[in-house]
């Protein structure tokens, strides 16, 4: 289990479940969980809620691992493991396994406290369901999107605003701008684009969606967008960005159980 929280944040979620991090170690169960435990306005919440995924998971070992945790992590990607966080903390070990070459090989469960863009997609259970769902779900196979920039979505992106030219594989999506553009994985296509223009008073165009391999992104330099995936701001301003689906998929922990 790998917990994306770092030692302070995660201590009061482990104050009570100490000695099952004591039996964690010593089971050597299939099952790794890697924790992240919260901070911020809702951290107290937030902390509660990974405390509950923490006790959940009694008996299997737990790595405190830190947010968004980096190539540390590289020696405990084998087998399944089940990562609690948030999206953008299961966006960060993904990204390690396919720099790794280890899509195939390893198996990804996901618990977090409450819903996200990555649990409402795949009907995910919140909380410490999810653990039970980790233990004993089959594997699905779930379309894995990259990005032009080395990373990779897996919940939701959010470009806002947008002027510019798009495109999803050849065609071309009409009317230059929008308020936001909303990208997601698609089971059938690869990607779902979602084009939300600006309504006055209840009029103009209704939100309108497009499906293909890949979505790119020709953006009108000076017009500031914003572009966040996973909950992760892009740091700066670019003027062209591309979503694409993966040849090899995501081994995810979801089917029947």
């Amino acid at each position: 289990m790998l917990c994306c929280r770092t030692e302070e944040e995660s201590r009061p979620a482990l104050a009570n479940g100490d000695d099952a991090v004591r039996a964690g170690a010593r089971s050597g169960r299939r099952t790794r969980v890697a924790a992240d435990a919260g901070g911020g306005k809702a951290g107290s919440a937030d902390a509660a809620g990974i405390g509950a995924i923490l006790a959940a998971c009694r008996g299997y070992p737990i790595h405190v691992v830190g947010r968004r945790p980096t190539k540390e992590i590289d020696p405990l990607l084998a087998g399944r493991i089940l990562v609690v966080g948030d999206d953008s903390d299961l966006n960060a070990v993904v990204l390690r396994l396919l720099r790794k070459d280890l899509l195939g090989a390893v198996e990804v469960a996901y618990a977090t406290p409450h819903r996200t863009a990555f649990t409402d997609i795949y009907a995910l259970p919140p909380g410490p369901e999810a653990v039970r769902a980790a233990a004993r779900a089959e594997v699905d196979r779930a379309p894995l999107v990259r990005s032009d920039a080395g990373g990779v979505l897996l919940g939701a992106a959010h470009l806002a605003p947008v002027t510019g030219t798009f495109y999803v594989d050849e065609q071309r999506i009409p009317g230059g701008s929008a308020k936001v553009i909303e990208v997601e994985p698609d089971a059938r296509s690869g990607v779902a684009v979602t084009v939300v223009r600006k309504r006055i008073l209840g009029f103009g165009r209704q939100p309108a969606t497009y499906r293909g391999r890949a979505v790119e992104f020709g953006l009108l330099p000076g017009s500031r967008t914003v572009i966040r995936y996973d909950g992760i701001r892009h740091p700066r301003e670019v003027n062209r960005w591309v979503f694409y689906q993966h040849t090899e998929p995501l081994r995810l922990v979801r089917g029947v159980y």
